[in-house]
């Protein structure tokens, strides 16, 4: 994959983070539903959608994490002692 493609996801992966945190932030501070707007499609969360909203959340950090470190070549590197 080319750099401007995986730094284009991450942007868009970043947009949906701040979208998902900002409607967990404002059912944790007593709104009863908040319409999520990621761009491709709306939706309307409830408290009850909490711990889903959570889980995604999650996701999309793993997914950025992901592509981040596709774009900047890292990898795991499994090393052992010389002695």
């Amino acid at each position: 994959m080319n750099q401007e493609f995986l730094q284009a996801r991450i942007i868009a992966t970043q947009a949906m983070i701040v979208a998902y945190e900002d409607a967990a932030a404002a059912l944790a501070s007593g709104v009863q539903s908040y319409t999520l707007d990621t761009g491709q499609t709306r939706q309307t969360v409830t408290k009850l959608d909490a711990r889903g909203l959570q889980a995604t959340i999650d996701q999309l950090y793993n997914r950025c994490a992901t592509l981040e470190a596709r774009l900047n070549g890292s990898g795991v590197i499994n090393a052992r002692p010389a002695w």
